[in-house]
């Protein structure tokens, strides 16, 4: 089966045993590696690693110290973490709709959804390309809000020349499925040194050193371990970058033109990472997404569909409280079509060339 993921972590071996042998398996100098490394790829000063995705996510929130009946903006396509850290701040989850071109909220309708209650915007920069940050960054200007991008699937993206995590808060992931992983990790980056420090505090029980608590604070404090892992995949982040791209390239040159099949594409100016390769299956194709997707398991190609709902659209959200949920047409169209297929470095020639001759058999028969 050629995998949707592939992970290798062999060039971590010197770094954790560095940790073993130190006897520092907890947040140590390894993190603190890591953190200067995120903070410089970032281009921002300050870089705070915690145990998750999600973590950085709620932690950064939580910095923001919102208040019941404050708003968050965000995507209505996107990883359930994206919601669940709005709901653990006590804030009110609002959505914007998506553009279908590159899968990100749509800044225009953002602004349409600003009210008085408002106080942070949550754009998704997804499957490794950023949202709009600069339109977002106008908007949050103007009105005087917060920016917390969710940054999980874009580290080392850029948008004309501007990285991901320096548009106020930036939170990224170092899950096992992400370009550069840690096993499970996450970094919040920021230009804000009173932010950095209050981040700092409530990932270690509030705790400006030991037993002097200066506020509630929780523990996600990331390990030396893990960090060790995930500094050891920073240095060749360009060469796997480079692997994505080139993998990403050649998929869309041989898949194009097919009827029914959309291609994701690289907006101009923007960097895509390519976390994700994502096609969009329409009505016009001979096959239904989840046909493609069971024709090509039984040819041995894994896929993924990243995501099959709007993110609020399950039974434990739907009659939520702080839940403003809206009418979302274009992510509620996007979540029936989209089918991530393999991008990732570790594929061979021969492995691309089946994943496309599999892909143009099941669309034009």
């Amino acid at each position: 089966m050629i995998p949707l993921v592939s992970v290798d972590v062999q060039d971590a071996e010197p770094l954790v045993l560095e940790v073993l042998r130190s006897g520092q398996l907890t947040q140590g100098p390894m993190v603190e590696r890591l953190e200067q490394a995120v903070a410089e790829l970032a281009g921002v000063e300050h870089a705070v690693a915690v145990n998750s995705g999600t973590a950085a996510l709620s932690v950064s929130l939580e910095a923001l110290q919102l208040k019941p009946g404050d708003e968050v903006i965000t995507s209505p396509f996107t990883f359930v973490a994206t919601l669940n850290a709005i709901l653990a701040s006590g804030a009110t989850a609002v959505f914007a709709d998506i553009r279908a071109e590159d899968f990100n909220i749509d800044a225009a309708l953002t602004e349409d959804r600003v009210s008085e209650r408002t106080k942070v915007l949550l754009p998704v920069s997804l499957y490794g390309q950023m949202a709009d940050m600069a339109a977002i960054e106008k908007l949050a200007v103007r009105h005087g809000l917060e920016i917390v991008e969710d940054a999980a699937q874009a580290l080392g993206a850029t948008q004309h020349g501007r990285p991901a995590g320096s548009f106020g808060i930036g939170c990224f992931s170092l899950y096992a499925t992400k370009n550069i992983t840690a096993g499970e990790g996450g970094v919040i980056t920021t230009g804000s040194r009173d932010i950095a420090a209050r981040l700092r505090l409530l990932r270690n029980q509030g705790m400006r050193s030991r037993y002097d608590y200066a506020c509630v604070g929780g523990n996600h404090r990331l390990s030396d371990l893990h960090a060790a892992v995930g500094l050891s995949q920073l240095a060749r982040l360009q060469t796997s970058y480079e692997r994505r791209q080139s993998n990403a390239e050649k998929l869309s040159r041989e898949l194009s033109g097919i009827a029914g099949l959309v291609l994701p594409t690289a907006m101009d100016g923007y960097t895509h990472v390519w976390h994700q390769y994502t096609v969009r299956v329409t009505e016009d194709a001979p096959c239904t997404r989840d046909e493609l997707s069971s024709t090509l398991a039984c040819r041995g190609i894994a896929t993924g569909i990243h995501y099959p709902r709007p993110v609020f659209d399950y039974d434990c959200y739907r009659e939520h409280p702080r839940i403003k949920a809206s009418e979302v047409p274009v992510a509620a169209k996007v979540a029936s079509e989209v089918l991530s297929l393999p991008v990732h470095p570790q594929l061979t020639d021969a492995d691309l060339d089946l994943i496309i001759a599999e892909t143009r058999a099941a669309l034009l028969s």
